[in-house]
């Protein structure tokens, strides 16, 4: 048989083949590959696809035989991927506010390649995008480059920041000056990216939303390192959407019933001691700010600050101001 224009394609065709449309439930025969290849202008015989199995197998493709001998067919098993993971990633990307409704297609159809066309139809089955609260900047995942190349190379960046104003439209702050700063981290919060990168003018770390940067240069300037080692981690636990606050040790008195939601934010590392039968203290270190006053008023009456007492004359003040705005005098 007089070899085709494509034949050195074969093995490699071969291998896409098997990838995308065999599974456990679908095997192909050897007839059938040999069909499937002659669809792209592939000869083959039998003999040759008997070859180019055990080729790919030595590869490290999981190949599995099934069947009699007249009806054998061959299947991968074991994946990169199974399908359980890829529709978490699926569901993570959907769920993300910090990418575009369009780079949020886009990577789904990329993550439905990795696996066959009968589990891709699943996996578009089950994404929702349209009317998500999406960001608008279609930039945004290669700002993210940006910052993590900046920090790699320990250079400054500068960029331009953006807002929402009242007409829905997002506008330069400042009238577009640039900010320069040095990037400390990149943390993934409440479904959006945060930069949290050192000002050397305010002497103080600041945080801004990655969607909301634009036009991001990494600048030859090294960055400056004012002895601050920050863990992403244990740093988005202490604060409260991003918003900045002072860092206070703060105690807590709840029900011991409900301790677990103290621990579920905090983790582990807090501190735990009883007061009375049905109470227990929690200390642990808080970005105190307004958004965590809303956060524990959000849990009900059952839970008081009870240290430090400036902090809890704080919470007090402004549930107060909170009051106030509607009508009612607030008191303790």
């Amino acid at each position: 048989m007089a070899k085709s224009p494509n034949q050195k394609l074969k093995l490699l065709r071969l291998r896409d083949i098997l990838l995308n449309r065999t599974d456990e439930a679908h095997p192909m025969t050897t007839q059938q590959l040999i069909d499937a290849l002659d669809q792209y202008g592939i000869c083959a015989e039998r003999k040759s696809i008997y070859s180019d199995l055990e080729e790919l197998e030595f590869y490290g493709l999981d190949i599995i035989k099934t069947g009699g001998r007249k009806n054998q067919g061959y299947y991968v098993g074991a994946r990169d991927f199974e399908l359980a993971e890829l529709k978490l990633l699926v569901d993570a990307v959907s769920a993300s506010k910090f990418i575009s409704e369009s780079k949020t297609r886009q990577l789904i159809e990329k993550l439905s390649a990795l696996t066959t066309k009968y589990d891709a139809r699943q996996l578009n089955r089950q994404v929702f995008v349209a009317n998500r609260n999406k960001t608008v900047n279609e930039q945004v995942l290669y700002q993210i480059d940006a910052i993590h190349a900046a920090m790699q190379q320990n250079r400054m960046i500068s960029f331009q920041y953006m807002e929402w104003n009242a007409t829905k439209r997002l506008v330069l702050r400042k009238d577009g000056a640039l900010y320069r700063m040095s990037p400390k981290a990149l943390i993934w919060d409440d479904e959006n990216y945060y930069l949290i990168a050192w000002d050397s003018e305010a002497q103080i770390c600041k945080h801004f939303r990655v969607d909301k940067i634009k036009n991001i240069t990494v600048l030859d300037d090294p960055a400056e390192n004012p002895g601050i080692e920050i863990d992403a981690a244990s740093y988005s636990r202490r604060m409260f959407g991003m918003f900045d606050g002072k860092l206070t040790d703060v105690t807590i008195r709840c029900p011991i019933g409900m301790v677990g939601i103290l621990i579920d934010r905090f983790g582990k590392d807090i501190t735990i001691r009883a007061d009375g039968l049905n109470h227990c203290l929690v200390r642990t270190q808080v970005a105190v700010s307004t958004q965590f006053f809303g956060w524990l008023c959000g849990l009900g009456s059952g839970f008081t600050i009870t240290s430090p007492a400036e902090v809890s004359e704080a919470y007090r003040a402004h549930l107060r101001s909170v009051l106030e705005q509607y009508g009612e005098q607030g008191t303790d």
